[in-house]
């Protein structure tokens, strides 16, 4: 058996569906182990929905893995890692391609929202190209961000360096308010606003602040941030941001309780650094 199978025996697998969430994970987890060998993270940190998915338990399953570097570097390559990451899947069982991803024309309002800075990429089996995770890293993060290390048991002992919960918190509700992706809503980003409610999680609002100012050149206090949120939580068809999350739940009778009104007591509910 090799180490890709014994990471992957962990999981309790029913559907297929839950086959490839749990293959994706694996593929994530070998990735950083890989990135941690190359030195990846001296130079920057983990965030997002999969950071929270992998070290602190969130009930749903993330594709993506989104990286920042801890100081601004527009000079930084992520190819450098490339090899690295290449021989941890090899050393796990698996070859794997990685591939440069085009960016489409985004609208203005996404403009608004996503950096023109940062390369995507596609990490894939050579043998099953339909299954893939997204890697990005953003080369002039906002500053005003802590980080910690945490540590991984498979497929060896490693740390690797992660924002804190307070900036992820900040940097998943400015994704919130000011995301769009033509008419659609992403329903992970007000899962993930639950999930941080409900664990007492305090909100960096500095560092939301930053990020309101760099990407969307907005200077926004506590008040505002509370008007606008609740604005876009009252706002917006709840049917839409259900379906969207659906698929990545474990358990989505923990959805049926969904409405605008209950996002709007979550918000009153918001702890702060």
């Amino acid at each position: 058996m090799t180490i890709f199978d014994q990471m992957l025996a962990r999981y309790e697998i029913k559907t297929n569906e839950q086959k490839r969430s749990a293959i994706l994970e694996v593929m994530q987890e070998i990735a950083l182990a890989g990135l941690y060998r190359g030195g990846f993270f001296d130079k920057a940190a983990f965030y997002g929905g999969t950071c929270l998915r992998i070290f602190h338990g969130l009930p749903r399953f993330s594709e993506d893995m989104d990286f920042s570097l801890v100081e601004k570097n527009t000079k930084f390559d992520l190819r450098n890692y490339f090899s690295a990451i290449t021989e941890e899947f090899k050393a796990a069982g698996r070859d794997i391609i990685i591939t440069k991803k085009e960016k489409r024309v985004h609208t203005k309002v996404e403009s608004a929202f996503l950096k023109d800075n940062t390369d995507l990429y596609d990490l894939s089996f050579k043998t099953e190209k339909d299954i893939k995770i997204k890697i990005e890293v953003d080369t002039n993060p906002p500053e005003g961000f802590s980080t910690e290390q945490k540590l991984s048991l498979m497929p060896f002992s490693f740390m690797t360096r992660c924002f804190t919960l307070p900036d992820l918190y900040a940097g998943k509700m400015h994704a919130l308010i000011f995301r769009s992706y033509n008419n659609r809503v992403k329903g992970r980003d007000w899962y993930d606003f639950e999930w941080y409610v409900r664990q007492g999680v305090p909100l960096d609002i500095a560092h939301f602040r930053t990020r309101a100012k760099e990407f969307n050149n907005l200077d926004i206090d506590k008040a505002e941030f509370i008007k606008i949120l609740k604005e876009k939580l009252a706002n917006t068809d709840i049917n839409m941001v259900r379906q969207d999350v659906i698929s990545f739940v474990q358990n989505p009778g923990e959805l049926e309780i969904w409405s605008n009104d209950y996002f709007l007591q979550l918000a009153d509910r918001i702890k702060y650094v």
